[in-house]
């Protein structure tokens, strides 16, 4: 997982939820409970299909991602945000979200918003130009969540996707 220089303050006073939870760091030892998100996530998005990622991959790749994971009380891990930096032509150095996921019976009480918030403390921390996410266009409470928050949120661009079989058959 990538390392950042100075230490983060793991829980933002600012948010109130009927819920005690605790945002941290994630550690190796998570793995497992991150993959079990990322299958919900993807069950959630209606493409199970396409998850090919595993905790022995999330291993060997840790360097390149960093993640939180949002847990309760009884050390439950119900949420997480899984980030990773990359760099724009247009601004420079920029972190992206790219998985931001709770559980279904954990939302509405702030989780995201505490997850959200850790983000914004590391692109914050590491000198960030821009934070960018995307988000499904029927996904209406995570866009009304964005909104609320100031994010812009544009129609205009389409992703471009090539899986690991198109990378090693691509030609023009």
């Amino acid at each position: 997982m990538q390392k950042r220089n100075k230490p983060l303050n793991l829980n933002n006073p600012g948010i109130k939820s009927s819920m005690k939870i605790n945002i941290r760091q994630a550690t190796e030892a998570d793995f497992p409970a991150i993959l079990s998100l990322i299958r919900e996530l993807a069950e959630f998005e209606k493409s199970p299909e396409k998850v090919t990622n595993s905790v022995e991959q999330m291993k060997r790749e840790k360097d390149l991602f960093g993640c939180f994971v949002a847990e309760t009380a009884s050390k439950e891990i119900i949420g997480m945000a899984l980030w990773f930096f990359a760099y724009y032509t247009w601004v420079g150095k920029s972190l992206y979200l790219e998985d931001l996921y709770i559980k279904e019976p954990y939302r509405r009480n702030k989780v995201g918003s505490a997850l959200l918030h850790k983000i914004f403390e590391v692109a914050r921390s590491e000198g960030c130009q821009r934070v960018r996410w995307q988000v499904l266009n029927w996904n209406k409470s995570a866009i009304e969540m964005y909104r609320k928050s100031g994010a812009e949120i544009d129609d205009e661009w389409l992703n471009c996707n090539f899986d690991a079989d198109g990378i090693k058959i691509f030609s023009i």
